[in-house]
């Protein structure tokens, strides 16, 4: 039998993949893309209308190959999908010197 080894929570930094905060983010931020869209019923050509990205392109992200795309282009998209996104800035923890990022879906 395998041995099993405990998740981070960030299955890109488990791999040793390099920007793994930065793909977790975008990975959570297309999932987020993806749920509204079937949500609301829409094809890829519509959605891709409404966002004013190439259908092939949002195929590629609703897939999660997002590397192309910008976390701002996503939060961007989340916009014009009808959600406020809110970007808050605040000190660390006092047990982490470095800050980390997190999406949080109300």
């Amino acid at each position: 039998m395998g041995m099993v080894e405990k998740s981070s929570g960030n299955v890109y930094e488990d791999l040793g993949l390099p920007n793994a905060g930065e793909m977790q983010v975008k990975a959570i931020l297309a999932a987020e893309i993806c749920e509204i869209i079937k949500h609301r019923h829409l094809t890829q050509v519509e959605a891709s209308e409404i966002l004013g990205i190439a259908q092939p392109k949002l195929s590629c992200m609703l897939r999660g190959q997002f590397r192309g795309i910008s976390e701002a282009r996503m939060l961007e998209c989340l916009n014009k999908l009808g959600r406020d996104v809110e970007i808050i800035i605040r000190k660390p923890a006092r047990s982490r010197a470095a800050g980390l990022t997190r999406v949080v879906f109300e």
